[in-house]
């Protein structure tokens, strides 16, 4: 049973809006409504062209079929299904190309939607509607345009369902629905289904509950489970016995709908396999938030390069996102838990695009996601008492706040440190050198006859002071790139934490609630010792993704940390061969 979320009379026309929202990937508007008796799905546009206004300024790249735009523009949006987020417009020039979809506004007006009714009667009279037939539907569902007399605008929300079929057209069925306890709703009927998620990522966000997982009794088995051992440093995860690396390289252009949409693929290859894949960076967006969604409660997943709407295809810029790219797929390879998860190996093992787009409707569906995937976890350790968890809890807040704050610092310098480096110094040096050769040039003038062997001296002093402005000047790019690079990756991993850790919190404090419960006889005995139980492997999953974290940090800061320093030695190094060989050009008085 759906219950209405608004309800509205008009006329002799009863509205019963059940559900309203968004297409997630081609953002049409979709209401499922009952009008009088009939079960209705409005979707706004379909196949108009819709008015809307430039929020910002936007420069078109030649040769990639974008528009130019300027704030305050009025477009026609003429395709909103380009995906990537961008939309085909016209402006009023009768020009067409691509636009950021975040750069526009549309303008509400007297739009027109489709309609799609449960019933072998017209659609309410007072609906103009212009009557088709769907095939295979039997004469009962009914597709007709409408002119809302409502402002459906006041309805509207975000959500996501999977439009990924075959065809690349979605159809929605109905035959009742159930509320899942993921917080995510299915509709089945006999056409399709539609899945429909109640958050971007169900059962994780900035108030996770906890509660889904502390009261559940069962445990996954056979290649769900998550085992948790005691190792040297405490609890740890299971690591593979062959660690799990790929390579992501030859980044090539590509063009879909015959060069209207242009896009870079990459090529990557597993060590497991040496076979390589392809993929877009849409398909990295793709694995990052199957990634969030199963595992963010458990484990900390950075966020991948941001996307980027101007300049994307020059040559800077796809060396810097393959290496960034490279930095992310690196860290999550080198993970126990996500290397060997069912998404991950899809990504890097696939074989054609039918394995590729069923591995993903498979990982779509995945129930053990948000806080349901500690029920996968089984800690073959004694249970902690809860005061423990508390402990361990507290230390591990405290450290990445620290870190956090020690990293932002770092990068703050680095920042300020390579900016100094490519101006003030860089010019310091050059008007170091400049001077002494002006020097040099002044004592020129003097005709005394053994004045050359100084002015040549100096002369080539001043040169080298204008050499060592180069070498300061470019130095940053080979050493302190590395430092600010491997800083961004943990500020972004540390940026996690907090989410991850509240969800921990968020249980600690239910538990804490349990004697009050079991007093006011909400929950039995039994329950509160379930909660305890649940709640000491929430804290071991936790203690063996710190111990990972740890093991990361020390090899990663030990390793950047040496190789910065070699670097810095020989950029020190040149300098001073630089400075010898002018020293070695004035003679002893």
């Amino acid at each position: 049973m759906v219950h209405p979320v608004r309800n509205r009379t008009q006329g002799n026309t009863s509205f019963s809006v059940l559900w309203f929202g968004q297409h997630y990937h081609s953002r049409k508007h979709v209401v499922l409504i009952w009008i009088n008796t009939q079960l209705t799905v409005l979707c706004y546009p379909y196949v108009c062209c819709v008015q809307a206004q430039v929020l910002y300024d936007f420069t078109a790249e030649p040769g990639n079929n974008e528009l130019s735009v300027q704030e305050g523009e009025i477009l026609t949006v003429t395709n909103q299904n380009v995906g990537s987020g961008w939309v085909e417009a016209r402006n009023s020039r009768g020009n067409v190309g691509l636009v950021p979809e975040d750069y526009i506004e549309g303008v509400n007006g007297n739009e027109t939607w489709t309609a799609t009714t449960w019933s072998n009667n017209n659609p309410v009279d007072n609906w103009n509607y212009a009557e088709q037939e769907p095939a295979g539907n039997n004469g009962k569902w009914k597709t007709f345009t409408v002119q809302p007399p409502l402002n459906i605008y006041d309805y509207l929300s975000i959500y996501e369902w999977d439009d990924d079929s075959d065809d690349g057209k979605s159809t929605v069925g109905y035959g009742g629905s159930q509320m899942e306890e993921g917080g995510t709703m299915q509709r089945g009927g006999a056409h399709s289904t539609m899945k429909i998620s109640l958050n971007k990522f169900p059962g994780f966000s900035k108030t996770p509950n906890p509660e889904v997982y502390l009261l559940t009794k069962s445990v996954a088995k056979g290649n769900d489970k998550l085992p948790i051992y005691a190792g040297e440093v405490g609890p740890v995860w299971l690591y593979p016995q062959i660690q799990l690396d790929c390579v992501v390289a030859d980044p090539k252009k590509g063009s879909k709908m015959y060069g209207l949409k242009s896009y870079i693929e990459y090529q990557i290859t597993p060590n497991t396999t040496n076979r390589p894949v392809n993929h877009r960076y849409k398909h990295f967006d793709w694995l990052y938030e199957r990634l969030v969604e199963k595992f963010a409660c458990a484990l900390p997943i950075p966020c991948l390069p941001d996307k980027q709407v101007t300049g994307r295809f020059e040559e800077e810029f796809i060396k810097m996102r393959m290496e960034r790219l490279q930095g992310w797929m690196s860290r999550m390879c080198r993970h126990p838990v996500i290397s060997n998860s069912e998404v991950l190996q899809l990504f890097l093992n696939y074989r054609d695009e039918k394995e590729w787009k069923l591995g993903k409707r498979k990982a779509e569906k995945d129930e053990f996601v948000g806080v349901k995937i500690f029920s996968t976890i089984d800690p073959e350790l004694p249970e902690l008492d809860p005061g423990q968890v508390e402990q361990k809890y507290e230390m591990y807040s405290q450290f990445t706040r620290s870190m956090d704050n020690s990293v932002k610092e770092l990068l703050a310098v680095g920042h300020l440190h390579w900016k100094r480096c490519t101006g003030p110094l860089q010019k310091e040096y050059r008007q170091i050198g400049k001077a002494f050769q002006n020097l040099s040039s002044v004592f020129n003038t003097s005709a005394y006859p053994r004045e050359s062997t100084l002015t040549e001296a100096l002369s080539a002093t001043g040169k080298t002071y204008e050499e060592i402005a180069e070498l300061v000047a470019g130095q940053p790019k080979k050493d302190l790139h590395f430092l600010m690079e491997t800083n961004n990756e943990y500020k972004g991993l540390l940026g996690c934490f907090p989410d991850t850790i509240a969800v921990h919190k968020a249980a600690i404090d239910k538990v804490k609630e349990a004697d009050h419960l079991v007093t006011m006889n909400k929950i039995s005995q039994q329950d509160k010792h379930i909660m305890e139980k649940n709640l000491s492997t929430m804290s071991y999953a936790l203690q063996a993704e710190m111990n990972h974290f740890h093991s990361n940090r020390i090899y990663d800061y030990n390793r950047l940390m040496q190789f910065y320093l070699e670097e810095q030695v020989k950029f020190y190094e040149t300098i001073a061969e630089k400075l010898k060989k002018a020293l070695g050009q004035y003679t002893t008085m």
